[in-house]
């Protein structure tokens, strides 16, 4: 009995016994007996740490902007409307369409100096459209003349006065002045103008026209003593659109 008690003690090279009163364990660290150590969550010191004085005053499903966010909030009511956003505004379409039906009205300066193109491209569509009615397909001839008559005016234009002009405005009071042009288009599809009534009335329609945008760009350039110099190379290109609608 006493060899095996002796081969068992050879056979556990050890700190430990079995008949030892109190067991010693290598690597076991006598402060996790500590309390401190079971407080898996760590209640005592998050509380302490994450604790702050700081109270949300707004709603939770409301929260409030930012203040240097809240005056870039703009609200839909306050947006232009989409026509203005695109250039088209039909109150100045009607106001240029007045003056010139009108050619003893003032014409507006600001107002005029603009480049609305929505009106001239309706008034050339629609004497385009007429005279097809009349049985003369002239819609090329009707945009290259008016192309070529906005260039050799806005060359003209910028070299009588002392301000600068735009093409684009230049198209857009030619382009409004041709609504006349376009009644007469319009009668010529129901009476033939080829006689002395036709000529005396196509005649008129180019002075109307050319007295028209005369007025407006003398009044838009501050031109108003060279008002018949401007007068003359509008009736010529007008002449032009005359001799389409009467032949």
């Amino acid at each position: 009995m006493g060899d095996f008690q002796n081969f068992e003690q050879d056979f556990y090279q050890s700190g430990y016994y079995m008949d030892s009163p109190q067991e010693e364990v290598y690597g076991y660290d006598p402060a996790y007996v500590n309390p401190e150590y079971h407080d898996v969550d760590n209640s005592a010191h998050l509380a302490d740490e994450y604790t702050t004085t700081a109270s949300y005053t707004g709603q939770v499903y409301q929260p409030v902007a930012p203040l240097e966010q809240t005056d870039c909030i703009d609200s839909y009511e306050e947006e232009p409307p989409l026509l203005e956003e695109l250039g088209i505004n039909f109150d100045h379409i009607w106001q240029k369409t007045l003056t010139v039906l009108n050619p003893l009205k003032p014409a507006d300066g600001s107002i005029m100096n603009e480049t609305d193109l929505t009106g001239p491209i309706l008034f050339c569509v629609a004497l385009g459209a007429t005279l097809l009615m009349a049985g003369k397909a002239h819609f090329g001839y009707v945009y290259g003349i008016s192309a070529l008559g906005c260039v050799g005016m806005y060359s003209l234009l910028n070299l009588m006065s002392i301000y600068s002009i735009s093409c684009g405005c230049v198209a857009s009071v030619l382009g409004y002045c041709l609504l006349p042009m376009v009644s007469l288009s319009a009668f010529a599809v129901v009476y033939s103008l080829q006689g002395l009534l036709g000529t005396l009335l196509a005649l008129f329609v180019v002075g109307w026209c050319s007295l028209s945008a005369s007025k407006i760009f003398s009044s838009t350039l501050n031109m108003s003593g060279q008002q018949l110099l401007v007068a003359y190379p509008c009736a010529l290109l007008y002449g032009v659109f005359a001799l389409l609608t009467v032949f």
